[in-house]
């Protein structure tokens, strides 16, 4: 029995806000997260993320470390100076580890490592959602 699955029909989607370059990662991702009950608003850029940051309110971010436009760590400094209470997951792929530790340094909730399982992503939002108590 998963008490968790029926608890999240008649809640209101998690709202997240996705910062990732690549976009086909980002739609597929978004449209599975979907079927979850997570609503993933993109951005493929950190100057995208942070515009969009300004414009809503987002339970929790999954950003990835390597962007074309910005540094991760440094969109995760932005984004904690402008909402301190929403947790960020950090994406990091090809072994930069050490970069993600930075980030837990500078206020990331926690890493994952691409390529990950989408169950794995889908957890650690949850977790970091219900830990801070951003959603409802």
């Amino acid at each position: 029995m998963n008490p968790g699955r029926r608890d999240n029909i008649s809640q209101p989607p998690i709202r997240l806000l996705l910062v990732d370059d690549e976009k086909g990662f980002v739609e597929v991702l978004s449209k599975r997260l979907a079927k979850r009950n997570i609503h993933a608003t993109q951005a493929f850029s950190g100057s995208d993320g942070i515009r969009l940051l300004r414009r809503s309110d987002f339970d929790v971010a999954v950003l990835d470390l390597k962007l074309e436009d910005m540094d991760g760590i440094e969109i995760l400094k932005i984004f904690k100076k402008m909402d301190p209470d929403m947790p960020v997951i950090m994406l990091t792929g090809h072994g930069s580890k050490k970069a993600s530790i930075e980030g837990m340094r500078y206020g990331a909730f926690d890493y994952l490592t691409k390529p990950h399982e989408l169950s794995e992503l889908v957890e650690k939002i949850n977790e970091a959602v219900h830990r801070t108590g951003e959603h409802g």
